[in-house]
Parts: structure tokens; sequence; C-alpha cells
């Protein structure tokens, strides 16, 4: 491992700060590094690998999609795609739907929808968009402008213009960023990255009822609490509403990298031939990944087995926090929750990583747990010994 580690080094740019440990292969919810040592993965790629590793369905469809097409430029269609797409929109309840090949690819089409959307209707170009303070929504010029965190935006500045920020669960702060020039409100529907914070229902309600109003697009970012995460299919709809436009991405592909944006027909049909595009993205490999994750999900009552395991989660953590001084707050719910500490994050990682457990943090102060849904509740106590061994 050290070797591969330092060779590593010396040639990929230095854009992460990765543990020193290099995996090898996965079953199940174990990955196993290159010395053959097991972790139980509480990590699952950041929310990516929802059914686990390993999986004999999804392996046997990549497989045979290889034997037949891997790409044919958007030039033309192909089955795979039709199949995810169908699916796609069922489960999100939304009308069309465009597949990209990242989550950030995702919000950068949505962006360019609602903005388009606007010039059809206006047919000015001076609009505006609200976000969210302590989002996150990716890492390109686009994306990066509509993320709240300062660190991830003055770097790159100056960014798309025409964006202010709101405070996420503070429906007035919305309200007095409202003006003639608002297109759209981007938020994720549960922040992930900027510390498990779900959107209160009278908030996302309360957004949705503006929205409404005044004609603005809703677009709710659903990449990494999308696909099963909290116990629905799509977060959102565990208020009861819908957005204008949504985004989804990791867990879609299970390991594969795409991504969608889908929206409603009002706001879809903005967009004409031309106004958008992706040499890769919709081939029939990644689409055949996201079309069989459907199925799987059905065949393993995913959701189901999400809101069970996920109770079992959420009491195991309170325990854990009365046990524990240094775990200060407990968020979060279904399989996708966080504790914030009052000692730095990373020893306890590291700490975890040395006894065969991967965690992984939400800035310096949070461990969230995004495992593979398809975890036991044998998992979590087997995972909550070893933390607790740690803190």
């Amino acid at each position: 491992m050290k070797e591969i580690i330092e060779e590593a080094k010396q040639v990929l740019m230095p854009m992460y700060n990765r543990y020193d440990i290099v995996l090898d292969h996965g079953e199940g919810v174990y990955v196993y590094d290159t010395d053959g040592k097991q972790y139980l993965d509480f990590g699952a790629g950041i929310a990516v690998n929802a059914i686990g590793y390993s999986n004999e369905k999804y392996k046997s469809a990549l497989k045979n999609q290889i034997d037949k097409l891997l790409h044919t430029s958007n030039l033309f269609y192909n089955e795979p795609t039709l199949k995810a797409a169908k699916k796609f929109l069922k489960a999100s309840q939304m009308d069309k739907v465009f597949f990209t090949n990242s989550g950030t690819e995702a919000v950068e089409g949505a962006i360019k929808l609602a903005r388009k959307y606007y010039y059809k209707k206006h047919g000015t170009k001076d609009s505006e968009i609200i976000a969210m303070n302590h989002s996150f929504h990716g890492r390109s010029m686009g994306s990066v402008s509509v993320t709240g965190t300062k660190k991830y935006r003055e770097p790159f500045e100056p960014l798309i213009g025409g964006v202010v920020f709101a405070e996420f669960n503070d429906l007035e702060s919305v309200k007095a960023k409202i003006n003639e020039k608002t297109c759209a409100i981007i938020m994720e529907t549960f922040q992930g990255e900027g510390g498990i914070y779900p959107a209160e229902e009278s908030f996302i309600k309360g957004v949705r009822a503006l929205c409404d109003e005044k004609d603005i697009v809703l677009i709710l970012d659903e990449i990494q609490c999308g696909m099963g995460r909290t116990g629905k299919m799509f977060t959102y709809q565990q208020y009861g509403i819908l957005p204008d436009i949504m985004t989804s991405a990791k867990a879609l592909g299970c390991g594969v990298p795409i991504g969608a944006f889908a929206a409603v027909n009002k706001v879809a049909y903005a967009f004409e031939a031309g106004d958008h595009g992706s040499t890769y993205a919709c081939n029939p490999f990644v689409t055949e990944a996201a079309s069989t994750v459907f199925d799987i999900f059905e065949e393993l009552h995913i959701l189901d087995h999400v809101k069970e395991v996920g109770s079992y989660l959420s009491e195991q953590l309170d325990q854990l926090m009365k046990d524990k001084s240094s775990i200060v707050a407990h968020r979060g719910y279904g399989l996708m929750q966080g504790i914030e500490l009052n000692i730095p994050v990373q020893d306890v990682i590291k700490k975890c990583q040395e006894k065969g457990l991967l965690l992984v943090a939400a800035g310096t102060k949070i461990i969230r747990f995004v495992p593979p849904l398809i975890i036991t509740n044998e998992n979590v106590d087997q995972m909550i010994a070893i933390l607790s061994q740690c803190l």
C-alpha cells in the first residue's frame, strides 16, 4: 500500500486529503484494502454505493451491456436510456429528464434550464437565483456559484453573477431576497455537507408556496439525500410537494458516473435542441446501470428497509450521545444521519479506520452516517461498538 500511495502522490493533483488506505475490492457492506484488511463501510463512497458491493444482478447487467454497446453519442436513441428515463420519472414524479455524467453537471443543467425559462417568459437576461448559506451543490463554476460556503467560492471568483444567498430553514430570509428578477430558488432538500440539516416542513412548504405565487422555479438538489436514503425515493416526497426541477446523482448509478436533472413540463419545454448537451451522457452503459438500480431497489424493498434500519440507527446514536459527553448533537433520519462532536472529528475517523470502520465527515465537527442502504441492525451494532470505543 505504501508504494502505491507514494507513487500516486507523484502523479495525481493534490485535490483530496486522502487517507493512507488503498481499497481493492468489496463484498456486501464491507470493503478490503490491498493488504486484505476488512472495513465495515458506513460512508458508501459518500452516499453512492446504495446497494453495497458486488451485487450479482448489477454486475451481470453491466457485463451484458459491455458485450453490446458502451457508447453511441446522443445523435441516436438507445433502449437502456429509455428504460432508465421511464423508471426515473415514475420515481420522481417529474415529466422530462436529462441524464448527465455527475451531480455537479446536473446542477449546471438545472441552473441553465431555470434561466432559459425566465428568459423565454420575460425576454431579459438579468435574472437572479436565490441559494442557501451552508449549501453544497458541486465544484464547477456554475454549481460552486450557488454553493453557500465562502471557502469553496472565493478562490475562483468572479463566478457567474446574479446569485444571492438566504438562510436555510428561515422563510423570512428567503422572502427578503425575492424581487422581480428572481428566476429560481435552489436548495438541498436535506443539507449534507453543510451539517446534516433536513428542511423543516413549514420552510420547504413555504418556499413552494412563494414559488407558486410568483412563478419562480423551485430547484431541489437531491444528489445526496435522494434515491431512498431517507426512506422515500426522493426526500421532497416526505413533505408531499414537487419541485419544478430536481437534481440527482450519487446512488442513481451506485458507482457508475451518472447524474440527472428532471423537470415538470411547464419548465422542461423552455429548453430547445442545442440549448444543452453532453457527449458521454445518456450512454447505454451508465443508463443500464441506473435502470438496474431501480429494479434492485424494488426487489429488495429498499425504502421499507431504510425506514426500519434508519429508525434503529437513530435510537442507537441517541443512546451513544447519552453515554458520550463528546457528542453534542444528533441530527437526521433514515440512513442520512450525523453526530456533532466537541473533539476533532478526523482523529475519531482515523481511529475507527484502524479498527476496521469507515466513516466520513461533514465539515470539521460532524461525522455523517451514509452507509449502503442494505445494512442491517447487526451492522449498526458493529459500527456503534467500534465508534464508542474510539470516542
